[in-house]
């Protein structure tokens, strides 16, 4: 790895991780279309920690009020709708985290090809469309109900090219939650994917004899977190004025390309 390519997919990490268009997608991509070798186990447990810690500085209000009141649902205050939040980011996690933990290490290296990057970026397209659509944005309060369908939509963001962001905004959009708060659910929920994943990659990076390149770790982390914070607000933004059909326009096109290049 050299500073370009340690830049280059620091930014498409931080670019990418909250878009509905599939951050694993891409980093798997990029290195292929390039002719880039494989950019490593600790690379990635770098930009992981990155767009871990942008996503929690950007919601850093609302998660100490969150924490706050789950705990003080222990200490007499009563259950409310943060403190449920708080549960329900929770449980909204076991499924991914059940899927993940069971999947067979075989069957995540064959997940990783172009050719299904391309019809799971095309598949989940069509389901972003429907959803952005056709679903009923009445609500603005997460509930049970929401908690289990985006949790188990989450599980199958397993699989590359399907984006997480964009199955879990997808879900909360179907359940009736409207957009900014279907964002804003997906958006938390991350947070404890990210950190498990990030602390599954790092433990396999302990059990391992990678040497560890400490000033392109830190460079990819900077630069993932920088890009990722600036990229949650602007989403959000952006989302409220123009919706989702644009990420479904780049997808399908996206996953065309795919096809076309990598088919023959």
């Amino acid at each position: 790895m050299d500073i370009i390519q340690a830049i280059s997919l620091a930014l498409l990490q931080g670019l990418t991780e909250f878009l509905p268009i599939s951050s694993s997608a891409h980093l798997i991509l990029l290195p292929v279309i390039l002719g880039w070798e494989d950019q490593g186990l600790a690379f990635d447990v770098a930009v992981h920690v990155g767009t871990l810690t942008a996503v929690v500085a950007y919601y850093r209000k609302d998660l100490l009020t969150i924490i706050a009141a789950w705990f003080g649902s222990f200490t007499g205050n009563g259950a409310s709708d943060d403190s449920r939040l708080a549960w329900y980011v929770v449980l909204g996690t076991i499924p991914v985290g059940l899927a993940g933990l069971s999947m067979p290490h075989s069957l995540e290296e064959s997940l990783r090809s172009p050719l299904v990057i391309a019809s799971s970026t095309i598949v989940f397209a069509m389901l972003l469309w429907v959803s952005e659509k056709f679903a009923k944005e009445r609500r603005t309060v997460v509930t049970l109900f929401d908690a289990l369908l985006v949790g188990v939509f989450q599980a199958i963001a397993l699989i590359p090219g399907t984006s997480r962001a964009g199955i879990t905004i997808t879900a909360g959009l179907f359940s009736g939650l409207q957009r900014e708060q279907a964002a804003r659910f997906s958006f938390l929920l991350s947070i404890p994917v990210i950190a498990l994943a990030g602390m599954l990659k790092a433990f396999e990076l302990f059990k391992s004899d990678i040497e560890v390149m400490w000033d392109f770790m830190a460079i990819g982390a900077a630069v993932s977190c920088v890009v990722a914070y600036l990229t949650i607000g602007w989403f959000l933004k952006l989302l409220n004025r123009i919706g989702m059909i644009p990420f479904v326009w780049y997808r399908l096109a996206l996953g065309i390309v795919l096809f076309v290049v990598f088919i023959r």
